[in-house]
């Protein structure tokens, strides 16, 4: 199974830091979904709920009040 390795994190705490199959994330110009291998993008989050689907677990939601999101290849990092 391809996985991309997300980070989740805040100024105060790291709230996510492992693999991912995905993540949906709140984008400020709508809803959009972070794939392994995903083309190199930055942008700012809106407030929402970001959606991480994790290998063999269940999924984890985080409520998010902005951020930004950078991904590049099969790493994905979000600063909320």
């Amino acid at each position: 199974m391809n996985t991309l390795h997300l980070i989740i994190s805040s100024v105060s705490e790291n709230l996510y830091d492992g693999p991912a199959i995905f993540a949906t994330i709140p984008g400020s110009a709508g809803e959009m979904t972070i794939l392994p291998n995903h083309e190199p993008l930055i942008t700012t989050l809106k407030e929402g709920t970001i959606t991480v689907r994790i290998p063999n677990a269940e999924d984890k939601t985080f409520t998010i009040k902005s951020g930004v999101l950078e991904t590049s290849g099969s790493r994905t990092v979000v600063l909320v």
